[in-house]
């Protein structure tokens, strides 16, 4: 039984699409309820990957609908139960956990925010082009005293986040981009733009983009 969420079962009648292959329906055991699609065969989709693809979308896509309407635990894409009787027991099983979970999740969102590094302009006279160029723009870039400020910066950045939110997630860095996923009380997202405009000012050698308020797929 193909499964999106877990919410609580005092969530009012929600508004949602079809799923991924037809219909959806709420399975619920007691205060915890979970949002699946009984007849959807997963087993099938793995079998073409532009079929997989589009799946992937839409599960993503219902658990932001769901997001929307009220607080969730959602689950990534291809979580299913053998049966019916399996959910209704995980539930029940893992009652306590999840309401806990959904208590500290509750009117909450997930945003990302990615620091990319700036580069240091390069102050090769204006005949220098080809090679010589790109080698003077290199050693430039890899100056120590840049390096050392820009990474200064950085820790000067997480420091200030970890003053102001205690729930956040650091990423692996890739290419030398910094990504970091901040769980946000939505009625506070002006004061968190507010920050983000203070962390830029004091931040000159990176980039700051803030993404917009998701599920909060990693904190979960």
């Amino acid at each position: 039984m193909y499964t999106y969420a877990f919410f609580h079962s005092s969530t009012p009648p929600l508004n949602v699409l079809a799923g991924i292959a037809g219909e959806v329906q709420v399975v619920e055991n007691g205060q915890l309820s979970a949002l699946v699609e009984p007849d959807l065969e997963i087993e099938v989709l793995q079998t073409d990957d532009s079929q997989l693809v589009q799946a992937v979308l839409t599960h993503d896509r219902m658990i932001c609908e769901l997001f929307w309407q009220t607080t969730i635990f959602p689950l990534r894409f291809g979580t299913c139960f053998v049966s019916q009787e399996s959910l209704l027991e995980h539930l029940g099983t893992h009652q306590d956990s999840y309401l806990a979970k959904l208590a500290r999740l509750d009117g909450k969102a997930e945003y990302r925010l990615k620091l990319t590094p700036c580069e240091l302009p390069v102050s090769a006279p204006p005949d220098v082009k080809g090679k010589q160029y790109s080698l003077a723009k290199k050693q430039q870039y890899q100056d120590p005293q840049f390096l050392q400020e820009q990474q200064s910066q950085l820790a000067q950045v997480f420091a200030s986040i970890s003053k102001i939110y205690d729930d956040y997630h650091i990423t692996e860095v890739k290419e030398g981009v910094e990504k970091l996923y901040l769980l946000v009380d939505r009625q506070q997202e002006t004061q968190l733009y507010q920050h983000l405009q203070e962390w830029q000012n004091q931040s000159s050698h990176w980039e700051l983009m803030l993404g917009e308020a998701l599920p909060p797929y990693h904190f979960v």
